[in-house]
């Protein structure tokens, strides 16, 4: 085979080497999800964009390097040049052109759309609908302002899949109890804020990661043209906890939205009138065992006992060392005491969870859980993990201390 036939295989192998991940759109398993946004379809056209850019430069760079070795070959009797630096117009014009070049693709081929996407994406007016993100080690909170609803987003995935007790699904550590609802070709305004350490809100098919800084307000936007369920993730290292933050956005018809806006405000009105029932020692375990699962074992772990130097176990009587704040803080609420951890009286265990433990990982649920579901985990806790202590505590007594009575 001839020398420029091995020249043009080689040159066609490597262009349709490049273009393959071009050529296999945005639905292939190893590209970007499929865009339901304008921010996203701005994101995958530079991308492509770019794949096309290097794809040639690198053909071409390829093809003359080819080019080279086979044309000033010793064996086609070539010397080798003797000049350093360009002489003449034609060599300077082939010195300055790959120069100027980049510059043109850099700040006009790539420039313009890059440029264009940053503005879309600060661009915040004319939302017609305002979502509040707050994020929590380690959930999320949601607010709609405009309907006087809210509700936290808890990791659903079953304890028996994390312990590794069950197999896993396609959905693994990226199912909630409640995700978030916006109506599609409506654009949603996304007011984020943490409450404790640095996370990210990063949902792929909506081309919108936004990091959330504790003490600052973050702004985004997305308008989703297709109804569906779209999945995203914190992507900020936020702690122990971090894997178990996922994000779970359905989008749904206008018409749908209100439908469910009317559904969730009959939900919360059902769970106000939850802190005046009583419920039976058996109902309030069961219901805090579930509490429990979604929001307190990514710290305590299931099986309640804790990480050592971080988190404190659940059961009493086992041994537990960390920093001299957090023991100093447990010891003052009664729930340390030589050494062990102990079973504290039952308003301050109820404090803790409406309030936190300031200056330690313990979080504030006053906001997340309702007064049943803080009575339903306390009672959990209270009786199982080794403890007996038969204490059942009913929704009044914590809604009595949330309203600070």
């Amino acid at each position: 085979m001839s020398g420029e036939k091995v020249l043009r295989l080689g040159l066609s192998g490597v262009i349709g080497a490049a273009f393959l991940p071009v050529r296999a759109q945005a639905r292939a398993f190893y590209n970007f999800q499929t865009p339901v946004t304008p921010i996203a379809r701005d994101v995958l056209f530079i991308h492509d964009l770019f794949l096309v850019i290097i794809a040639i430069l690198f053909a071409a760079g390829i093809g003359l390097l080819l080019y080279t070795v086979y044309a000033h070959s010793r064996r086609r009797h070539r010397t080798a040049a003797t000049f350093t630096q360009p002489v003449g117009r034609k060599q300077w014009l082939w010195a300055s052109t790959p120069f100027v070049a980049l510059l043109i693709i850099d700040y006009v081929v790539l420039g313009i759309p890059a440029l264009h996407s940053i503005w879309a994406l600060a661009d915040t007016r004319g939302a017609e609908m305002t979502v509040q993100v707050t994020a929590h080690q380690w959930h999320w909170q949601y607010q709609y302002p405009a309907y006087g609803i809210g509700f936290s987003s808890d990791l659903s995935t079953p304890a028996r899949q994390i312990d590794d007790r069950a197999p896993k699904d396609k959905h693994f550590l990226l199912e909630v109890n409640h995700p978030l609802v916006l109506p599609t070709h409506e654009k949603v305004l996304l007011v984020l804020a943490s409450s404790d350490v640095i996370h990210a809100f990063w949902v792929p098919a909506f081309g919108v990661k936004q990091d959330v800084v504790p003490g600052y307000l973050r702004q985004t936007w997305v308008e989703i043209d297709k109804p569906g369920v779209y999945r995203g993730q914190c992507a900020e290292l936020c702690g122990v906890g971090h894997a178990f933050m996922p994000i779970v956005v359905q989008a749904v018809p206008p018409a749908q939205f209100q439908h469910w806006v009317a559904a969730e405000r009959a939900r919360e009105a059902a769970v106000q009138a939850t802190a005046s029932a009583t419920y039976s020692e058996a109902q309030l375990i069961l219901r805090g065992r579930q509490i429990f699962q979604s929001n307190c074992a990514a710290c305590h772990q299931s099986n309640g006992l804790g990480l050592p130097g971080a988190f404190p176990p659940i059961a009493a009587g086992h041994p537990f060392a960390a920093s001299a704040p957090m023991l100093a803080a447990l010891r003052a609420r009664g729930f340390y005491r030589h050494g062990l951890i102990v079973e504290g009286p039952v308003p301050n265990h109820i404090r803790i969870v409406l309030h936190g433990i300031p200056g330690t990982p313990m979080p504030s649920f006053a906001a997340q859980l309702s007064a049943a579901d803080i009575a339903a985990v306390i009672t959990y806790e209270r009786n199982d993990f080794g403890n007996h202590t038969g204490d059942v505590i009913e929704p009044a007594t914590v809604a009595a201390l949330k309203d600070g009575h």
